[in-house]
């Protein structure tokens, strides 16, 4: 399959560890230039590095806080500047907080809609003016939990609910433009959220008991937990010319735990 990416230009919010990396990889590998941006500058740069080496593309790591607006604009304008334009924005900037409704403050909801919400809406409201008018693709990197939310899951499910609204917003508004938005969201993945919290609170388990416990906690159906680069591999697919007549849609990739919707 022609996947037509090579000299494309991605940016990738999150993209030093986990499921940013993985994409970053992928995109990388198929001849595309990609930015990664991340807060730990000393690992965004390691990792931009050894990706830069080892791909046909070329990978660029900026540092850059996903709250502070001023820094999102900066990332969007050096990718211009770079490679002269953009084609590609991969929202995946994100953690999991999430616990009881009334135990859940004010500084928790905020903190977590401008990490996952409000920077997905700034990159993408600083994105969408340079994409071309043919094959502009936004990937909103999502969860589960935004369609079918569990108790005590909030605010995470609540913020992921909204990037799905926004994944539909943005796919209609600028649909003439032929700028196709999606969402990819994922269930239990080995990513660097979940190894951070396998260390905080399992780390008598060995990491590969850690994810086999919680995916038989979850009833996955696959009976494991998926890797980054299966969500990158939708990611990717998503970017391409082949998704030509895919937009406002929701990808699950979680191994059949969620319905189909």
């Amino acid at each position: 399959m022609e996947l037509g990416l090579a000299g494309r230009v991605a940016v990738i919010s999150g993209g030093s560890r986990g499921i940013g990396r993985a994409t970053a990889a992928q995109l990388a590998s198929e001849g595309a230039n990609v930015v990664i941006c991340a807060r730990d500058e000393q690992r965004l740069h390691a990792v931009s590095d050894e990706l830069d080496s080892a791909s046909p593309g070329r990978v660029v790591g900026i540092a850059a806080d996903a709250r502070v607006a001023e820094q999102l604009t900066v990332v969007v304008d050096r990718a211009i500047e770079e490679f002269g334009r953009l084609d590609i924005l991969v929202n995946n900037v994100g953690s999991s907080a999430r616990g009881a409704f009334l135990d859940t403050d004010d500084a928790t909801w905020e903190d977590d809609l401008q990490i996952k919400l409000l920077s997905a809406i700034r990159l993408s409201r600083f994105a969408l003016p340079r994409m071309p008018d043919e094959g502009g693709r936004i990937i909103n990197v999502l969860s589960i939990g935004g369609k079918q939310p569990s108790a005590a899951s909030a605010p995470t499910s609540v913020t992921r609910a909204a990037g799905l609204a926004l994944t539909k917003v943005l796919s209609k508004e600028f649909a003439e433009r032929g700028v196709l938005v999606n969402a990819v969201c994922v269930g239990l993945i080995r990513s660097g959220q979940h190894h951070d919290r396998w260390q905080r609170t399992a780390p008598e388990l060995s990491e590969d008991e850690f994810y086999a416990q919680n995916a038989a906690k979850r009833g996955i159906p696959l009976g494991r937990a998926g890797r980054a680069e299966e969500v990158a591999n939708v990611i990717t697919f998503l970017a391409s010319d082949a998704a030509s007549f895919v937009s406002g849609t929701a990808v699950n990739v979680d191994g059949a735990q969620a319905s189909a919707t």
